[in-house]
């Protein structure tokens, strides 16, 4: 099933509506009639059209990967497929952490805004940490994860319990070695392997269904919400704050992403891009990778022609572990929050910044504001305060929305380029 251009029309036109209403609707933002719109109608035609999608990520995140696993055939290929997947990954973080340092270094988005540090926002976000915080003690539960403990929570000891929870790289550690075990048993297992191909028909059909009946309503009631709750006066506010983020996340998309199409794939940028356009819609509108995983696969591989086996293993894996927009936004923040701290961080400090942004990334759920958590990291790392989130909270959600679309499609750029290199090397062989 191929994704339709009028479908991806349809849902860039509720993008446009959405933003266009929901600005509107800012400008009369506290009326109750503009609140019960938001809530009763932008977020619940928003927050079903999530559902909806989310309930099939952990059923396509677990029958892909063992699909993709079983389709490489050989654990050593997978591993050699793994390890380039990672490096890939790993290495345009940095890119992108360090464009965007040296962007927000350029323009210095937060010279002359030391104010803002004295904002309820700050004050706000900070005390809503330390409650966090205090209730996390109360129950007993660690409010930070060392390394050791990072390592030893990729491997689940109940799977069941991880995809009820949504541990992403658990359920992809435990889709591996069952893969793995379909392999090694071969013919013996036929039977599972057919149950496995026509599950994953099943919730292809779905997702198709979801994206033709309710995408567009979906779409409109998340861009809608989101600009009504933040509309058009918080970018004024934080202009240059917004516009480097943003610049970052362009030129990375067309200079690392399309750059790697062209040179490594060997590829027009432009076809990338446009095979790839639906799904950057889906995740512009969602905000989550996670979400936008199963019209990524269909686009990936019906679009751009990348081989199912690799589609399936590397784009689950980099919903997981691959947050370059995240990377950006962070990079662009820590000297923002640095520069109206009036701190200027050294080349360690700054080289410490994308050595924990790279390895925070590594296990960073894909859904909805889980940057800010990673950014709260990097701050603490380099001595600055963290409650300075504050500050950018009120245009988080807009921002999130962009960074989406670059992550989603740096997992897609990743694929298309193994899928070509093992193209080539079976040409030659």
């Amino acid at each position: 099933m191929k994704i339709k251009n009028n479908m991806t029309i349809r849902i860039i036109i509720a993008l446009i509506l959405g933003v266009a209403i929901g600005s509107f609707m800012n400008l009369y933002a506290g009326e109750s009639w503009v609140t019960a719109t938001n809530q009763y109608v932008f977020n619940v035609l928003g927050q079903i059209f999530l559902n909806l999608i989310f309930m099939l990520v952990v059923p396509v995140v677990f029958v892909s990967i063992v699909l993709g696993v079983v389709g490489v055939g050989d654990p050593k290929l997978l591993g050699s497929i793994g390890i380039k997947t990672v490096l890939f990954f790993l290495t345009t973080t940095a890119m992108a952490i360090t464009i965007a340092m040296v962007l927000a270094l350029v323009f210095k988005p937060g010279e002359g805004h030391a104010n803002l540090l004295a904002s309820d926002d700050v004050k706000k976000y900070e005390q809503q940490q330390k409650q966090k915080v205090e209730e996390a003690k109360a129950q007993g539960m660690a409010t930070e994860q060392t390394f050791d403990q990072t390592l030893i929570n990729l491997f689940p000891k109940n799977p069941v319990q991880a995809m009820a929870d949504t541990n992403m790289l658990q359920i992809i550690t435990f889709s591996i070695f069952i893969g793995i075990g379909m392999i090694a048993l071969g013919d013996k297992v036929a039977g599972i392997r057919n149950l496995f191909e026509q599950a994953n028909e099943i919730l292809m059909y779905i997702v198709m269904m979801i994206m033709k009946y309710f995408a567009p309503f979906g779409t409109f009631g998340l861009v809608a919400t989101a600009f009504t709750n933040a509309g058009f006066g918080a970018i004024r506010q934080l202009f240059m704050y917004f516009f480097v983020v943003l610049l970052a996340l362009a030129v990375h998309m067309v200079v690392v992403y399309g750059g790697a199409i062209k040179l490594l794939a060997r590829k027009s940028p432009i076809w990338f891009f446009k095979g790839f356009a639906p799904a950057m819609t889906v995740g512009f509108s969602s905000s989550s990778s996670n979400a936008t995983l199963p019209i990524s696969l269909e686009c990936a591989q019906d679009n751009l022609g990348v081989r199912k086996e690799i589609s399936s293993f590397v784009q689950p894996l980099g919903a997981t572990i691959n947050m370059d927009g995240t990377a950006i936004m962070q990079g662009v923040a820590t000297i923002f929050i640095a520069q109206i701290s009036g701190v200027d961080l050294s080349i360690g400090q700054m080289a410490t910044v994308v050595l924990v942004a790279v390895v925070a990334s590594i296990g960073t759920a894909g859904v909805p504001g889980v940057g800010l958590v990673m950014l709260a990291m990097v701050l603490t790392a380099v001595g600055l305060n963290p409650a300075a989130i504050g500050i950018i909270l009120g245009i988080d959600r807009l921002l999130d929305m962009t960074r989406t679309a670059v992550n989603i499609s740096g997992d897609a750029a990743c694929a298309v380029v193994i899928s070509e290199a093992e193209k080539r090397k079976l040409s030659v062989n």
